[in-house]
């Protein structure tokens, strides 16, 4: 189909000079509105005005310019029917062959906090409607909505003659209702959370763009992609930059969300590391430098933590960078790295090292969404905590200063690992964690086993469970679990409380002179 009139309509400027020279040069009539045709003819180009088109002039502060029959009868109509053509031709409509429209910045007007005026002003009703016009008529109309393709789109007229071919039709139509979809889903989202303050509206758009196509997906035979939400959101491990490695697997992605979500909650606090594999933690801790951090961090559980990802809470030096390149390490997540830190890390070129500026906020609010067989399963954010003012002591004996922390310190690390989860801690480094197990008491087992080793490979008199605080995400169902952290040597317990055997527990903690607080919140994470 050849180009011989097009509408121009644009909030992004972005290469809108070079496009109106790339068709007045072959002779398309230029037809635009507002801002979009005053800085065409800055640039020297001759514009029609829409008003000009349509007999109406623009009105009501600019709402009302391309609503009108003579541009979206000169957009819809089918030109290979006769009745459509005869319509044009009695109400003197002109066709439009080319449609160059991106929409008012709703996305930007929210994310600077405008008032609720100026949100609403910046919602788009005729560049939608044009866009939609255009793509649904795209046997012979061009829609081009994202400045991008706007050289793809002069490519396509020097190879076509000052034509588009179906093909390319299509593949910007695909694009354009993408956009239009993208755009209404941010709007639906602002009305919902932000100016309804509804949890849960009646309809859940959730949008995504800018698709990264992975090598695959959990295993080799799935596909994967990772996208980037539509509208204001926090900034995370889809935003962080990639300074040196492979590209990042589906996996890898998870796994460095993961450990950035716990290190993200010991930001402002003393050096802290994490390590993490599958998706949960294998060894965590705080010291007065980074390095020192690491080797307790490993210590935990050095075998879990070959091929792990390892974040920390603030730019990191040269010294941990080589003491982490001594063992197998798939990603690297770091607030900013150091220049000594980067001449390490490039001696190692597929290991992925990734910074990420300022930490994520983990008491930030949202949605998480999960795909179930036939729906979504949607919740809020786990972004609630606790404090040592909220804890209630129910044992006889009362926690030391040194066991509070050491409780509050695992209680941070358990929220973040799968259920049924047991953490040890002990002097601000976790002795022992146990996973995903189906019960409570065989995780309490597997972390004290895992503790043992540690003490076994690095000759310590004994292992680090002795003495340590011990966090469960959720109740203790029986004693069996407790008994397996005392029997392990912990003297003292965080745990949400709840159970109608809390008595026993209770009374299990104090036989072993435990002691032992309640939460009152529990932390799955499934």
């Amino acid at each position: 189909m050849p180009i011989r009139r097009a509408l121009l309509s644009v909030s992004d400027k972005e290469g809108l000079t070079q496009l109106g020279r790339a068709l007045a040069s072959r002779g398309v009539e230029l037809v635009s509105t507002g801002g979009t045709a005053r800085a065409l003819r800055e640039a020297g180009l001759e514009v029609r005005d829409i008003s000009d088109l349509t007999g109406f002039p623009e009105m009501m502060d600019g709402r009302v310019k391309t609503l009108h029959p003579k541009v979206h009868g000169g957009l819809l109509a089918l030109r290979d029917n006769d009745d459509h053509v005869a319509s044009m031709q009695e109400h003197e409509i002109g066709a439009i062959d080319l449609v160059v429209v991106n929409l008012y910045p709703f996305e930007a007007t929210v994310a600077k906090g405008a008032q609720r005026d100026e949100i609403i002003e910046n919602i788009d009703i005729g560049g939608p409607s044009m866009v939609r016009s255009a793509a649904k008529n795209h046997a012979f109309v061009t829609i081009v909505t994202d400045p991008a393709d706007y050289s793809t789109l002069v490519e396509e007229l020097d190879k076509g003659d000052g034509a588009t071919t179906l093909e390319f039709r299509r593949a910007m139509a695909a694009k354009a209702f993408a956009a239009t979809a993208a755009y209404d889903s941010m709007i639906s989202q602002w009305f919902a959370f932000a100016d309804q303050q509804q949890q849960f509206p009646e309809y859940l758009s959730v949008g995504g763009k800018a698709p990264t196509i992975l090598r695959y997906g959990e295993n080799p035979h799935q596909q994967a992609a990772l996208y980037t939400p539509v509208g204001p959101h926090a900034k995370g491990i889809a935003q962080a930059e990639q300074l040196q490695g492979k590209e990042l697997s589906y996996n890898n992605y998870n796994d460095a969300d993961a450990a950035l979500e716990l290190c993200a909650e010991f930001a402002g606090q003393e050096p802290s590391v994490v390590i993490v594999k599958h998706a949960n933690p294998c060894g965590v801790a705080q010291r007065g430098s980074l390095i020192d951090a690491w080797n307790e961090a490993l210590a935990c559980d050095s075998v879990s933590a070959f091929g792990g990802i390892v974040a920390v809470n603030r730019e990191l030096d040269g010294e941990t960078a080589r003491a982490i390149c001594e063992i197998f390490t798939e990603v690297v997540i770091a607030p900013s790295v150091s220049d000594e830190a980067r001449e390490a890390f490039a001696k190692k070129k597929n290991l992925r090292l990734l910074t990420v500026g300022d930490l994520p906020d983990p008491r930030r609010n949202g949605l998480t969404v999960k795909p179930i067989t036939g729906g979504l399963l949607v919740q809020g954010r786990d972004s609630a905590t606790i404090s040592r003012d909220d804890l209630k002591v129910v044992t006889k004996r009362e926690p030391t200063e040194q066991e509070l922390k050491d409780c509050l310190f695992a209680w941070a690390v358990a929220r973040h690992v799968k259920s049924n989860a047991i953490v040890y801690a002990k002097d601000g480094v976790t002795a022992g964690i146990g996973a995903g197990q189906m019960n409570r008491r065989d995780s309490s087992r597997i972390a004290a086993l895992k503790a043992a080793e540690a003490a076994e490979k690095y000759g310590w008199a004994e292992s680090r469970t002795v003495g340590s605080a011990v966090a469960s995400d959720a109740f203790f169902p029986f004693a069996d679990g407790l008994l397996a952290a005392a029997a392990a040597g912990a003297s003292a317990i965080i745990q949400p409380g709840g159970s109608i055997r809390d008595d026993e527990v209770i009374a299990a903690a104090d036989e072993a002179g435990l002691a032992m607080v309640f939460t009152g919140m529990r932390h799955f994470r499934h």
